[in-house]
C-alpha cells in the first residue's frame, strides 16, 4: 500500500492541516483528499497561486470550515451550504472542507471525478506519525502509473458537468490520457456544460489558461465538444479559410498563436535583453486571481475571432476590413460573459483591437517618431503584451518558431526598446493646462479642450517645445479642429 509522508507539503500546509486536526477533535475523522494527495505523491510543486488543500468529513464540513478560519485568522466562505462544502482562505493557502459524500470514505471516494484524485489521507495518523497510508479504493493509483485519466462512474460526470472541463485541464497538467469509456462520457456531457455556472466555469477556464500548454488543453476541449459550448464562435472560425501568406483557417491559425503566446511565455529569458522585464509584466495581476499572461493567451485565442463575420471578397481578393475593431467587441462580449474583472477585460479589448497596429507600421516603411508616439499613446501601458501577441500571431501565419521570428523581428524589438524611454517622456509634466487652451482658443469645457491639449503633449513628446511659451505659441498656431 503505498505511504503518504508529510514531509511532501509545504510548512503552511502542514499548519493549516494542524489547525484542523485540533479544531476537529477526538470526535471527527478528518482526511486529506484530491490533488494535494496525488501532486505530492508525484513529487510536484505548488505553482505561483494559492495552494489547493482538500479535507473531507464525515459531517459537520461547514462548521469545521468555520471554526478553522477563525482559528487562523482567515476568511470563511460558503461554497456549498446544501452540499456541506466550506471554503478557508489565508494569505498564499485555500482549503476546501466537505462532507463525504456517501456514508463511509469508500463512498466518498468512489464520487469523485477522477480516480487520480479518489486518493485520501487519515489526517490525524499522518500528522501523529508523518506518515500514513493512502487510501485507494478506485486504483487511482494503477492510473497514474498508466498515465490514464479514468472516472469511477461515467455518472459522476453527468453529476457535475464542470468535472468535463477539468478532466481536459488534468489531462494536459499532469500528461494523462482520458480513457475511452471516460472521453466518450465527457462528449456525452458536454451540452450540459451550458447549465453549470459562469462562475465555476470562468475559474476551470483561468487554470487552464495558466497551464504552460494551454493551447493542448484548448484543442482537447474543440476535439471533446467542450469549446463550442462555452465559445460558440469558434465554429465559424472553423470554417473561415484564409488567403496567403496564412496557411491555416482561422480557428487553426487562432490555436497555433494561443500555442506560440504558451512557447513565449515559457521562454522569455530568450527575448534579450528584455526577458526578466517581460517575466515581471506578464505575473501582473489584473483582479480576480487574472494575470496579464492568461490575460494575453485568450488574446491570442480571440485575436482574430470577427474573420469570419468581415470577411469580403472584393475584385477577387478575400478581406477582412475591420475584424479588429469588431473583433475587440466580441472580445469585450466574450470576457463580460466569462465574468471577467473588468480590468482583464479591457486589456483583452486593447490587444484585440490593436492587434495589426505594428504590422501596419511595420508596412509603412520608416518608423516616424509621431507614428511611433502615437502608438505608445493609444496602446499605453498594454504595449509590451500587445508586442507579445504580435510575435505569436506572426509565428502562427506559418506554423513558425516565435523564436525564430523574434530573431529578425526587428520592428518588435525596437518597439520594446522604446517603451521605457517614452515611459519617462510620458512622466514629464504638460506644459500647459486645460485652463490656458480655454484661456487661448475661447473654449468653454468640453471635448475639444482634451483634443487641442492632446495635440501640444504631443509636441511636447517629439521635441518640439520645450518650455511653457514654445507650448503656448504653438498652441496659437494651430488652426481648425484637431
Amino acid at each position: 500500500m503505498p505511504v503518504f509522508r508529510l514531509e511532501r507539503l509545504t510548512h503552511a500546509a502542514i499548519a493549516v492541516l494542524r489547525a484542523v486536526a485540533t479544531v476537529a477533535g477526538r470526535r471527527s475523522a478528518p482526511v486529506l483528499v484530491g490533488g494535494a494527495v496525488r501532486d505530492a505523491w508525484l513529487e510536484r510543486r505548488p505553482g505561483r497561486g494559492a495552494v489547493d488543500l482538500d479535507v473531507a468529513v464525515p459531517a459537520g464540513a461547514l462548521d469545521l470550515a468555520r471554526r478553522v478560519a477563525e482559528r487562523l485568522g482567515g476568511a470563511f466562505v460558503a461554497l456549498d451550504a446544501e452540499r456541506g462544502t466550506g471554503r478557508v482562505v489565508v494569505p498564499g493557502l485555500r482549503l476546501d472542507v466537505t462532507d463525504f459524500r456517501g456514508p463511509t470514505l469508500a463512498a466518498d471516494l468512489a464520487a469523485r471525478d477522477f480516480t487520480v484524485d479518489a486518493l485520501a489521507v487519515p489526517l490525524r495518523e499522518l500528522l501523529a506519525g508523518g506518515r500514513a497510508p493512502i487510501v485507494d479504493p478506485t486504483g487511482g493509483f494503477a492510473d497514474l502509473r498508466a498515465r490514464r485519466l479514468r472516472a469511477p462512474d461515467p455518472r459522476v460526470l453527468a453529476e457535475d458537468p464542470l468535472r468535463a472541463l477539468r478532466g481536459v485541464r488534468l489531462e494536459a497538467a499532469l500528461a494523462l490520457r482520458l480513457t475511452r469509456e471516460t472521453a466518450a462520457a465527457v462528449r456525452a456531457v458536454a451540452p450540459a456544460l451550458a447549465s453549470v455556472s459562469v462562475e465555476r466555469v470562468r475559474d476551470e477556464l483561468l487554470a487552464v489558461l495558466a497551464l504552460p500548454d494551454a493551447a493542448r488543453a484548448f484543442r482537447r476541449a474543440d476535439a471533446l465538444g467542450l469549446l463550442s459550448v462555452l465559445l460558440p464562435e469558434v465554429e465559424a472560425m472553423r470554417a473561415t479559410a484564409q488567403p496567403a501568406p496564412h496557411r491555416f483557417p482561422v480557428l487553426e491559425h487562432s490555436f497555433r498563436a494561443l500555442a506560440a503566446a504558451d512557447h513565449v511565455l515559457a521562454r522569455l529569458p530568450a527575448l534579450e535583453p528584455f526577458g526578466e522585464e517581460l517575466g515581471g509584466h506578464m505575473d501582473e495581476p489584473l483582479g480576480g486571481g487574472v494575470t496579464r499572461g492568461q490575460v494575453l493567451k485568450l488574446a491570442a485565442l480571440l485575436h482574430d475571432v470577427a474573420k469570419p463575420e468581415t470577411r469580403r471578397v472584393v475584385t477577387g481578393r478575400v478581406r477582412f476590413f475591420g475584424h479588429d475593431v469588431v473583433g475587440a467587441e466580441r472580445a469585450r462580449a466574450i470576457g463580460q460573459r466569462w465574468r471577467l474583472p473588468e480590468r482583464a477585460v479591457g486589456v483583452l479589448e486593447r490587444l484585440v483591437r490593436h492587434h495589426l497596429r505594428p504590422m501596419h507600421l511595420g508596412a509603412a516603411g520608416r518608423l516616424t517618431p509621431r507614428a511611433r508616439y502615437r502608438f505608445y499613446r493609444d496602446v499605453r501601458e498594454d504595449t509590451q503584451d500587445l508586442l507579445l501577441l504580435t510575435l505569436a500571431d506572426a509565428a502562427a501565419v506559418t506554423g513558425a518558431s516565435p523564436l525564430r521570428v523574434w530573431r529578425r523581428a526587428t520592428l518588435i524589438r525596437d518597439l520594446l526598446g522604446g517603451f521605457t524611454e517614452q515611459q519617462a517622456v510620458d512622466a514629464a509634466p504638460p506644459l500647459v493646462r486645460g485652463e490656458d487652451v480655454m484661456a487661448r482658443r475661447g473654449l468653454s469645457p468640453g471635448p475639444a479642450v482634451g483634443r487641442w491639449l492632446a495635440r501640444v503633449r504631443e509636441a511636447q513628446a517629439l521635441g518640439r517645445v520645450t518650455t511653457r511659451a514654445e507650448a503656448l505659441a504653438y498652441l496659437d498656431s494651430l488652426s481648425g479642429d484637431p
